[in-house]
């Protein structure tokens, strides 16, 4: 069907826009697709068009239009000049009629913020195809999605189509024509094609999809009762009813992929094949429980960053950065209740979820840049460090994610413990939902969320956010854990891969450490990370150093971690490695790993008041 300002709407009724897009898969080989934008009333002095720098979500300048192959302007069949006068922006001359622009971009991108085309799936997040039209983005837009050209007829592929977008024509999974209410809502629901599998669902009345693309086998059955008592949860937290009338999880698989982004009524997901549950196959737990926990963060982001936002956010401007001091509250946050929300919706068990927040609190001690970094200029520095990361990041820097869900541990249990369980972090996210949640909600300010848990739960709360916020001291999670009836150990790591978690093997004799971390590749070990104040530093080891000799013996990658077992605390060995195509010898003094590698126990003589005040918080009845 040609591109038509007017469509009949599947309800019968006639939609009309003033802006159509037509999307085309267009080569597999080239990894490109085609996209037109039609304007039926361009701006007299010459219309401007352009494309995002950053995605909602992901607070990094990406600068999407590197991937525009071409562009090209017509107008009543005639070519209209189109200059490019910024780097992600375009100027058409003044047009007598309808303008339409033609785009053709690069699609090799396999994260959830970009777009991908091959021969087995298409996926694409409107930021990096659809134009904004400059002065009508509050308009109406009609999209028209094709099915790929390029696919042999006959073969038997079956792509289908998902996206979040309202449909006009078609049934559910079919390629044809979509609306949206505007600009903010066109870039706001990706786009998955390919031989889908769809699991559907109700949770609290309402429907959802998990849309798989790369795994035709998928254990319906399993991820059908999961997702739906787990979306339940989260919609019970903050309240009947849903924010949305459907919901859609997009979901990527392959080998190794990982990551989400929230959207308004979808989330796109890149997880492991081996993370979710096949029909006929074992479940990996652990790794099923990591594709759970990704899931519970994107959803409770439907309510908390999509609807309740940073001030600095509503109506930012995505060609430039937007700086916030807030994001530790919106992803640290989120990061707190994702894996919590599997353990109070019986999805994992109490000792499942210690073992998660063990190794969560292992990542922080294993962090020396926590000791550099306030949470606050985690958060505000997100545009430069967290999605730049280099080797000496984690020296340098801290997750506001990691560190901000133990923040928001410790202020939940501080406020349940101090107000004898009559409130809690709970009942602060409710009451944020209901006066922040809104539509025409001016974003949640600086200093609002502070402000909030302190008069909802009635204490003095400046100097715990002063500290956990605006110091590098490390929030006192073994004294609150305690009151709840749950111990804090810690231990040296045992193996290069030990992420803590569980007691471990081998606490009466600690491994040798160096503080290096090796990467291995084409056969060889090079040094990715040399920790701050290690023995390795100390001694001149340096990232991007190749490793071919410990204590005279060559290193074989594969057995790094054997080579540094036989080494002996406080005896001093010889490392032989390649620097800039010379060798060099480095003496280096082992000493026991340190001990940052924690573990969580419940008191098996906690008194029944603890007991009670453990078992509201984890949700067990």
């Amino acid at each position: 069907m040609a591109p038509s300002a007017t469509l009949q709407a599947m309800n019968g009724s006639v939609t009309t826009a003033p802006i159509v897009y037509h999307l085309r898969p267009l080569s597999a080989g080239a990894r490109c697709y085609e996209v037109t934008c039609r304007i039926e009333r361009p701006a007299a002095e010459g219309q401007v068009l352009s494309l995002p720098a950053w995605i909602p979500g992901s607070y990094l300048v990406r600068d999407y239009a590197r991937h525009v192959l071409e562009v090209t302007a017509a107008s009543r069949g005639e070519p209209v000049p189109i200059r490019k006068v910024s780097k992600h922006t375009w100027r058409a001359a003044p047009a007598a009629g309808e303008l339409l622009v033609r785009m053709r971009v690069y699609a090799a991108d396999p994260s959830v913020r970009g777009a991908w085309l091959d021969e087995r799936q298409g996926f694409v997040n409107g930021v990096c195809v659809f134009l904004r039209v400059h002065g009508q983005e509050p308009s109406a837009a009609v999209v028209h999605i094709d099915p790929p050209e390029f696919l042999p007829p006959g073969t038997g592929h079956g792509w289908r189509l998902a996206t979040g977008l309202r449909r006009l024509t078609g049934g559910q999974g079919d390629f044809g024509a979509f609306q949206a209410t505007d600009y903010d809502d066109l870039i706001d629901h990706p786009i998955l094609m390919g031989p889908l599998v769809a699991v559907d669902f109700l949770a609290a009345g309402v429907p959802h999809s998990l849309v798989l693309a790369g795994l035709p086998n998928a254990d319906r059955d399993r991820l059908q009762a999961d997702l739906a008592r787990l979306c339940a949860w989260h919609i019970d937290f903050f309240g009947p009813p849903a924010p949305v009338d459907r919901y859609q999880f997009l979901a990527r698989v392959s080998a190794d992929g990982y990551g989400g982004l929230e959207h308004r009524a979808s989330s796109a997901l890149a997880c492991r094949r081996d993370d979710v549950p096949q029909a006929g196959l074992p479940v990996n737990e652990p790794g099923y429980r990591r594709f759970l926990g990704l899931v519970s963060h994107e959803y409770f982001h439907t309510w908390h960053v999509k609807r309740i936002r940073p001030a600095e956010f509503v109506g930012a401007d995505l060609g430039a950065e937007a700086y916030t001091r807030q994001l530790w509250i919106f992803e640290g946050i989120t990061s707190y209740y994702d894996d919590l929300a599997l353990r109070r919706s019986g999805l994992i068990t109490v000792e499942q979820y210690l073992e998660l927040l063990g190794r969560s609190l292992t990542q922080l001690y294993r962090t020396a840049g926590r000791r550099q970094q306030t949470l606050e200029e985690a958060s505000f520095d997100a545009w430069i460090k967290f999605y730049r990361p280099d080797e000496n990041s984690p020296n340098a820097t801290i997750s506001y994610y990691l560190k901000g869900a133990l923040v928001a541990l410790a202020l939940d249990l501080e406020i349940r413990h101090r107000t004898a369980g009559t409130c809690s972090l709970d009942a602060v996210m409710r009451v944020l939902w209901q006066e922040y949640g809104g539509e025409d909600s001016p974003g949640l300010p600086e200093g609002q969320f502070e402000s909030l848990a302190a008069s909802l739960s009635g204490l003095d709360l400046g100097g715990f956010f002063d500290q956990a916020l605006r110091t590098t001291i490390d929030p006192p999670l073994g004294i609150l854990l305690a009151q709840f009836g749950i111990r804090l150990h810690l231990r040296g790591a045992e193996s290069e891969g030990d992420q803590g978690g569980s007691r471990g093997r081998r606490e009466d004799r600690p491994r040798p450490w160096l503080g290096l971390r090796g990467q291995s590749g084409d056969g060889r070990l090079r040094v990715s990370h040399v920790a701050a104040d290690s023995p390795a530093q100390r001694a001149g080891v340096m990232a991007g150093d190749e490793l071919v000799a410990v204590g005279g013996r060559r290193i074989v990658p594969d057995a790094f971690d054997a080579a540094i077992d036989r080494l002996v605390p406080g005896s001093e060995v010889l490392l032989h490695a390649f620097r800039d195509q010379q060798l060099v010898t480095i003496t280096c003094t082992p000493v026991p790993a340190p001990r940052d590698t924690c573990y969580l126990t419940l008191d098996a003589e906690a008194d029944a008041a603890t007991v009670a005040r453990r078992n509201a918080w984890l949700g067990i009845a």
